[in-house]
């Protein structure tokens, strides 16, 4: 009502106002008779808030309407602590006037009602008070905690913007004029949990800057303060007193009374305020709290940014910064979302650079946006659903910048275009309102008055907005029943015990147990329980339990089966109890008893439960739990007995409390990892890493902080991964530049075969470590530009191509041939045909085929290749036809016409263009003839490009003819052909590459020139036409001897080669060929060789060892991409090598066998390393793997021969190495290839060979493990001498080759071999025995074996100790057989360890020791030896004197003779053991006693008595008295008497019992005291511990008093201060009343029952918008006074305003 009062207050006030002002402004326009305003006067303070006024005259004779002076404030700052009060001021400057004769010093006296502006001021020390001036100066305050001030001796009313009538008001916030939305209101309640170890507690904390707070604490404690001010300076205040005080420069008010304090600050808090309670009684105590704390990160807006054209129109924006008031900085935004309160201000935008752009700058905007050009903006999708129902979740969305053009049409754009305004958050927090959670009432008092009985409480599933609602899980539900215990002994008989009303609490708490709401799955709805069935005792009650579902679209409940919810049904009936029937003794059976009030039981026994202290925390900040620890006492002594002591049913239940309510402080929180950047080497990983605050840890909400406010280290972001070396790879240089300054050429590179480390550098290895690299990676065609044409004329050559015009028929089936364009070939089906096209002057890449003028492309069946070739994979009938390749302006073409089986050939689809020549050939062959000598005369060299190519079809048909007759000739040689077996060796290289660039020998093809058939052609067309079928047959004739006439030419070249001619100065009429073809041709051409040619002439010639021809001749370089080089050579690779070929030439008888190896392993051959029919190898397409020495094996009955050939890269040394491990064990001496692994024993001499090719000559440097080896060692031709090897010549020799183009190194590994020699100890062993115990026996075994007896059962272990390098194997056996009996193997093998020696009864263990170098043998026999019992001893005699002396033989367990422990004889029988007499004679005289009498007295002191007498005993066992003398010569007498019980007679005795007044415990039930103490029969007081053995009487007990006969009384709830929403609560009145006078008493007196709630929250449901209608009860007063129009009122009084 307060706030409704200055609302309404404010509001006539401003009406009035400003109804006033516009009246007077109105009046001054239409009344001209006054001057104008004067200037401001001074304003009447320098600060603290001032006055000023201006002036004006009246023009006018007449008296002008309204006033002359206006005022206005000024020095609106605040004064300076150390300035004082203005009123004090006035004051003292009279202390030095005199009043009424004397000098008085004044003090102000502030807040006169009656006249507020008057200077009234009080004489120190007196109750004087005199008016010293009737009016105070401008400016003063009115009133103390107002800014009104006076002004001419009047009040006037100043807004808190210091503005003269202005009624402009603070909000609760301290903002003038606010809304309220810069703080928060905070208001809750303290409960006190007393506890034995704590002394106080932390009601609540208050941060700085909060305002309007106020405590009330009800209850015995008392509150105190702690500050903590921005700076960290920490101080504490008892607030022991009331009174009005400062505390860290903020305004305190404490009121303290004898049941409650009063807290109140005004504020706003200059520090961090903690309010604390100090525990002071033994009752609980309640704080209830309230104060509006700031909202300290606050939205604020950034200045302009910078225009976003610099002439001609642009546009600026602003944005929005998080700013924190306390640090005075900017944070994270994320700390301003906290604050629902905070609502982010939009950006701003305005105009900005609009002069326009000089005519000489072009550059207008910086951004491509002008006035007419919408500003681009982020649009976002709709957000995802949530991803948890409560408790918070998350949604997304997608976030994108989108444009909008003049016509309106949206396209996306780059995202920097809308950076000018923040983007939208694309995750956001959802459904952030807790889940439901179980909320426990306060128990019910106990069932009972005294002893044990059970107390109840509901527990409900409350929601977030705090309705009973269900979704709360079972598992973590509170019991509602517990046993409780009443401190009060149970004096009277049961059936007089007062019934509790416990019946009802039971009810309930069951009641609301059991409810339930219906939700959208299928669950069982109990009704109401029906009233009992009976109205008095015990009866039964019954309820309906249905099975229902919510149907969420119509928001209604239908019913379903019973069989369609799951889990168990709720009970639908159970017993009632309605009280004792009238007239009836309330009896019950013990069920019933059970049930109504729980078992009671006398508490008389000694030992019970109580509470003693509590755990530690469960957390140590954010909130914890403390569980009680129960113990079990005595009662009387109060010490701690066993639980076992202590009724179990009876144990207290579980007592949590909370504490560690201090929040967290802020902690990192660590990401996952990512994936590792690199998957070898050295790759990194990062994760994120930011320091969080936890807000609660019930909800686990958390918030980031700076980094900065995480105290602890922060951890690395980002650490390696994948940490092991890569596996060898291939890493090019750059590329080199163009081999040519103009035109086209080539760029070349190089590769480096790296390892990357994983220390995260790289090391270069030797090449052959890397996967195979094909050279085209390395080279690459570059085109620069057109060359510049020189002052004199150059004509620039055109493409060319080397055409072969030859006429080809194909014999004999084969898989593949090659050919070279230009001529016609005759071959058979299912040939795989390789044609090449050799140019000049023209890239090979830009070569294109046609076939029949029809452009080819590569399929399945034909490839063409970027290197100047095409395959045409087995030939078919389709494939006949005319190939052209071009190159350029040139072009040359390629005939195939397939042979049939009958020797006919196919007819293929002829071209078009040759369809009618054709049919005229058939018409005349004459005719023909005539066109053919025609054709061939005037166009054949120098025809057009379309002659030519009619040329080609014309011609084609000739050929045909004579091809067709030649092959029906008889004596063709192929007929002789049809059972030959292709070779092995052209087998072998059926899978060949196809990019070769030489042409091949072309076996079973017979071949011949174009020319030579032309020739026949010509001179048989200009016959005369009569004599066409005998010139026709010569033309047959003609053309077979031209084909046989190159049988012979090839027969020829084989006998040449046969002589031992070279080869290579074999010259060809046709072209040159290849030495290493000749065998094609030897296959072809012997196969035609007459019959008489002496195959067999080798087997007459003698027997000689394989011999390989060595040759000195270099490498013969046919083109840039063909290499054909003998052995003894070294071939160097460079970037263009297309085929290497290896020739190897060996004579023997028999003829040997020739086989290759490369760098010692044999060579596999596959589809680029070819076997050649004359065992020379070839490689196709060679690549950097290819590198390496060569070795070409003849071999045969009588011996071997072998000789390498070096095949290099570019020039660089290359080293013949091998990869074999060469063992030795006996020889002297051993030599090895580098890259070997030697492994020798000592004293030999070890020779390591280095060969090394490379061109120019490489020099050649050996190390040792890196190290250099000096030139001491014996080096000589590459060749190494390690001689009388010992262990320290161990290690890595290396060999490095290096010359101008580079280096390469090869290392071979020396290992020196030791055999295995015994040892005479074994460490492992002296481990091995330490830790298995002292009975486990220990033995070596020795080369001539060793022996150990040991007892049976026992575990043992044996030791092989040997030595020897590398490292002996140990190999165990028992009796010559590999172990099969139970064992272990320690030391790694070292050492067998038999469990149980009595599996292995006799025989032999032995170890075997073998490594490369040898192998030793060690033995040991173990014998088994058995415990024995031995009785050959006689224990000490038991007496020494008398007749009952023996001695008893002494049994000893022994083993191998000797003694050890009994118990591992226990198996074993004992022998019967015989007892012998021994020293049987008379004793000695001695003094015999009889035992003490019992004490005369049982305490302050008595005497007891024996009797002592001297006898002697005789060896017969007889007893004779002697004289006292007798006994007194061997020793004193012993005395008779002596005292006992000498200390004092003690007794419990007890004080007098206290009054019965308090503690109250029940209804008129309170607790007497007395003391109980120990003292003796004089009265002397003593110790307590003296009277331990003596029962110890009560200290306590319950009595009866009309003093607490009190009991609460509650008033009704009054109405809830809303209808609907968060807000609402009521309260009621709850006193303490005495039953007797109905009079409230102390509050205390009621404590022993827990005091009922005062207040509670109400109406917790939505305010639902739909409906209009009030939601406070003050909406009428609202209507009232007119209030309607306010917004504040006219939503919360929507219904009242309504109707107005």
């Amino acid at each position: 009502m307060e706030g409704c009062r200055w609302t309404t207050a404010g509001t006539l006030l401003l009406a009035s106002l400003f109804l006033s002002s516009r009246t007077a402004r109105s009046e001054e326009d239409r009344d001209s008779l006054w001057d104008a305003w004067g200037s401001w006067s001074e304003c009447s303070r320098t600060c603290g808030g001032g006055a000023s006024y201006s002036l004006r005259r009246c023009l006018s004779s007449r008296t002008c309407e309204g006033r002359n002076i206006r005022y206005r404030t000024c020095s609106n700052v605040d004064c300076p602590p150390e300035a004082g009060d203005f009123r004090a001021q006035q004051c003292s400057a009279h202390n030095d006037v005199k009043y009424q004769g004397q000098f008085y010093e004044w003090l102000p006296v502030s807040n006169d009602a009656d006249n507020p502006c008057s200077l009234k001021c009080q004489a120190r020390g007196t109750a004087l008070i005199v008016e010293l001036a009737p009016k105070v100066l401008d400016g003063t305050r009115c009133y103390t905690e107002s800014l009104d001030m006076c002004i001419s001796g009047l009040c006037q009313i100043v807004g808190c913007d210091r503005q003269l009538g202005s009624t402009v008001k603070e909000d609760n916030c301290g903002v003038c004029n606010g809304d309220g939305s810069t703080c928060r209101l905070v208001r809750g309640q303290y409960k006190s949990q007393l506890s034995a170890n704590k002394l106080d507690d932390t009601v609540v904390a208050i941060p700085y800057g909060s305002r309007q707070v106020r405590l009330v604490l009800k209850g015995p404690d008392h509150l105190y303060l702690e500050t903590k001010t921005l700076q960290g300076v920490k101080s504490e205040n008892s607030l022991s007193s009331t009174g009005s005080f400062l505390v860290d420069n903020s305004s305190i008010d404490f009121q303290k009374f004898p049941d409650k304090e009063v807290l109140r600050i005004p504020g706003p808090l200059t520090a961090d305020f903690t309010i604390k309670i100090r525990y002071a009684g033994a009752a609980d105590s309640s704080v209830q709290f309230i104060f509006y704390q700031p909202i300290i990160h606050r939205w604020r807006e950034t200045d302009f940014f910078p225009c976003s054209a610099s002439c001609g129109g642009g546009y600026q924006l602003t944005s929005a910064e998080c700013f924190d008031l306390r640090s005075n900085r900017v944070v994270a935004d994320q700390y301003c979302h906290y604050y629902p309160e905070n609502i982010k201000p939009k950006p701003k935008l305005q105009e900005c650079n609009l002069d326009p752009c000089p005519a000489s700058d072009g550059y207008k905007q910086i951004m491509p946006y002008d006035l007419y050009h919408p500003l681009p903006r982020w649009e976002s999708t709709p957000w995802t659903a949530c991803s948890s129902s409560c408790g918070g979740g998350i949604q997304s969305r997608s976030i994108s910048c989108v444009e909008e053009d003049i016509q309106g049409h949206i396209s996306p754009v780059e995202e920097w275009k809308c950076m000018y305004t923040p983007k939208m958050p694309v995750v956001q927090p959802c459904n952030i309102f807790d889940c439901p959670k179980w909320l426990a009432q306060e128990w019910s008092p106990c069932t009972v008055t005294c002893g044990q009985g059970l107390r109840y409480r509901v527990v409900l599933c409350i929601d977030h907005r705090g309705m009973h609602t269900g979704g709360c899980s079972p598992k973590t539900k509170p019991h509602i029943k517990e046993e409780c215990i009443v401190p009060t002994p149970c004096y009277k008989p049961k059936e007089k015990l007062p019934v509790e009303a416990k019946l009802p609490w039971y009810k309930q708490a069951q009641e609301l147990e059991e409810g339930a709401v219906v939700s959208e799955e299928p669950s069982f709805i109990p009704e109401a329980w029906s009233t009992c069935s009976v109205t008095c005792g015990v009866g039964s009650q019954v309820r309906l339990v249905k099975c229902q579902v919510l149907l969420s679209f119509s928001q209604s409940v239908a019913d379903l089966p019973i069989d369609e919810c799951e889990g168990p049904k709720p009970v639908s009936q159970r017993a009632c109890y309605s009280g004792p029937c009238s007239g009836e003794a309330t009896e019950y059976t013990p069920e019933e008893t059970e049930l109504l009030y729980g078992s009671l039981q006398e508490f008389d026994e000694l030992y019970d439960w109580e509470y003693e202290g509590f755990t530690e925390c469960s957390e140590s900040c954010g909130g914890g739990v403390q569980e009680a620890v129960v113990t079990c006492l005595n009662k009387q002594t109060r010490e701690t007995a066993d639980e076992t002591l202590c009724v179990t049913s009876r144990r207290p239940p579980q007592l949590l409390k909370a504490c560690s309510l201090d929040p967290c402080p802020p902690r990192w929180e660590i990401g996952k990892w990512s994936t590792c950047s690199l998957t070898c080497g050295v790759g990194l990983q990062t994760r994120d890493v930011f320091c969080s605050h936890l807000l609660s840890r019930e909800t686990n909400e958390t918030v980031i902080l700076a980094d900065d406010l995480c105290y602890k280290p922060k951890p690395s972001l980002v650490q390696a991964c994948n940490r092991f070396d890569c596996p060898p790879s291939w890493y090019p240089t750059e590329w080199q530049e163009c081999s040519v300054s103009c035109g086209e050429g080539t760029q070349s590179r190089n590769a480096l075969c790296r390892k990357m480390l994983k220390t995260g550098g790289s090391a270069i290895i030797n090449s052959s470590l890397c996967p195979p690299l094909p050279f085209s990676s390395l080279i690459r065609p570059c085109a620069l530009a057109i060359c510049a044409r020189h002052n004199r004329p150059a004509h620039k050559q055109s493409p060319h191509i080397m055409a072969v015009k030859k006429v080809y028929i194909q014999t004999r089936k084969q898989k593949k041939l090659h050919f070279i364009v230009g001529g016609y070939a005759y071959l058979l089906p299912k040939t795989s045909v390789i044609l090449r096209c050799p140019t000049r002057r023209f890239r090979k890449s830009m070569i294109t085929w046609e076939k029949d003028d029809k452009r080819l492309v590569s399929s399945a069946h034909i490839t063409i290749a970027p290197y100047g070739y095409m395959k045409i994979h087995r030939l078919k009938p389709s494939d006949t036809g005319t190939y052209t390749c071009t190159a350029g302006p040139a072009r040359e073409h390629f005939v195939i016409k397939l042979i049939g089986s009958n020797k006919k050939i196919i007819a293929g689809q002829p071209p078009p263009s040759i369809t009618e020549e054709e049919a005229m050939r058939k018409a005349s062959l004459n005719e023909a003839l005539r066109t053919q000598e025609k054709r061939i005369n005037g166009i054949l060299f120098n025809g057009s490009k379309a002659e030519k190519r009619g040329h080609v079809s014309d011609l084609s048909s000739w050929y045909d003819d004579i091809v067709s007759r030649v092959l029906q000739h008889r004596g063709w040689p192929g007929e002789n052909l049809e059972t030959w077996e292709p070779q092995e060796s052209t087998e072998r290289n059926t899978s060949s590459e196809e990019d070769q660039s030489r042409e091949y020998s072309l076996p079973f093809t017979m071949v011949t020139e174009q020319k030579r058939l032309d020739d026949i052609i010509r001179n048989l067309s200009q016959q005369p036409e009569e004599l066409k079928d005998v010139y026709t047959e010569q033309l047959v004739q003609l053309a077979h001897e031209v084909f046989k006439s190159h049988l012979e030419h090839q027969e020829s070249v084989l006998k040449a080669s046969r002589r031992g001619v070279d080869s290579t100065s074999v010259e060809y009429p046709l072209h040159r060929h290849v030495s290493g073809l000749t065998s094609s041709l030897r296959t072809s051409s012997e196969a035609f060789l007459p019959t008489s040619v002496d195959q067999a002439n080798g087997l007459r010639r003698p027997r000689q060892k394989p011999a390989i021809l060595r040759k000195i001749s270099a490498a013969q370089q046919l083109s840039a991409s063909e290499v054909v080089t003998h052995l003894g050579q070294t071939v160097v690779l460079a970037s263009g090598t297309l085929s290497v070929l290896l020739h190897c030439e060996a004579v023997g008888n028999p003829k040997p066998t020739i086989s290759w190896a490369k760098n010692g392993e044999e060579v596999k051959y596959n589809d680029r390393m070819l076997l050649q029919p004359d065992d020379s190898l070839q490689i196709l397409a060679p690549v950097e793997a290819d590198v390496g020495f060569y070795a070409c094996n003849a071999s045969n009955a009588l011996g071997s021969d072998s000789v390498s050939i070096a095949v290099t890269l570019a020039g660089k040394p290359l080293i013949k190495a091998s990869r074999a491990t060469v063992i030795n064990t006996e020889s002297p001496a051993v030599t090895v290839d580098i890259g070997s692994t030697v492994k020798t024993i000592q004293k030999a001499n070890v020779t390591i060979s280095c060969q090394v090719a490379g061109v120019p000559e490489a020099e050649v440097t050996w190390f040792k493990n890196k190290v250099k080896l000096s030139s001491t060692h014996h080096v000589h031709d590459g060749l190494l001498l390690i001689a009388n090897v010992s262990l320290s010549d161990q290690g890595l020799y290396s060999c490095k080759a290096a010359n101008l183009r580079g280096e390469v190194t090869e290392s071979s590994q020396l290992l020196v071999l030791e055999p295995p020699r015994p040892l005479p100890y074994l460490e492992d062993l002296t481990a091995v025995l330490s830790s298995a115990g002292t009975n486990t026996r220990s033995v070596l075994t020795s080369p001539s074996g060793t022996k150990m007896t040991v007892s049976p059962g026992s575990s043992v272990l044996i030791g092989c100790a040997v030595d020897g390098h590398p490292i002996p194997n140990i190999t165990w056996f028992y009796s010559g057989e590999p172990l099969s009996l139970q064992h272990r193997l320690l030391a790694v093998g070292r050492i067998l360890q038999i469990l149980n020696i009595s599996d292995a009864p006799d025989g032999e263990f032995s170890c075997l020791a073998q490594n490369e170098a040898g192998s030793l043998t060690q033995k040991t026999s173990l014998a088994i030896q058995e415990y024995r019992w031995s009785v050959d001893k006689l224990m000490a005699c038991s007496a020494s004197c008398g007749h009952k002396g023996v001695q008893l033989p002494q049994l000893r367990c022994l083993l191998d003779g000797a003694e050890v422990n009994v118990s591992y004889c226990k198996e074993k029988p004992k022998p019967a053991l015989q007892p012998v007499a021994c020293n049987r004679r008379d004793c000695p005289s001695r003094w015999m006693v009889t035992s003490w009498s019992p004490c005369s007295r049982s305490c302050g002191g008595g005497i007891q008595m024996r009797r002592v007498t001297c006898q002697r005993l005789t060896a017969k066992g007889s007893s004779v008295p002697m004289s006292n003398e007798a006994c007194a010569q061997v020793s004193k007498r012993p005395v008779d008497t002596q005292n006992c019980n000498r200390k004092p007679c003690v007794e419990w005795t007890t004080s007098s019992w206290s009054q019965c007044n308090r503690p109250c415990i029940g209804p008129r039930l309170a607790v007497q005291h007395r003391q109980v103490f120990c003292q003796t029969k004089d009265g002397i007081s003593v110790s307590s511990d003296q009277c331990s053995a003596l029962p110890r009487p009560l200290s306590t007990q319950n009595c009866w008093t009309d003093v607490c006969g009190v009991h609460w009384r509650v008033s009704l709830w009054s109405v809830c201060t809303a209808t609907c929403g968060n807000y609402g609560f009521q309260s009621r009145r709850v006193d303490c009343l005495h039953v007797r006078t109905n009079k409230p008493v102390l509050e205390h007196h009621c404590s022993w029952r827990p005091r009922p709630a005062n207040w509670q929250r109400c109406n917790i449901t939505p305010c639902e918008n739909v409906e209009c209608r009030d939601t406070t009860r003050y909406c009428e007063k609202v209507k009232q006074l007119k209030l309607c129009q306010l917004t504040q009122f006219k939503s919360r009084c929507c219904g009242t305003c309504g109707k107005a």
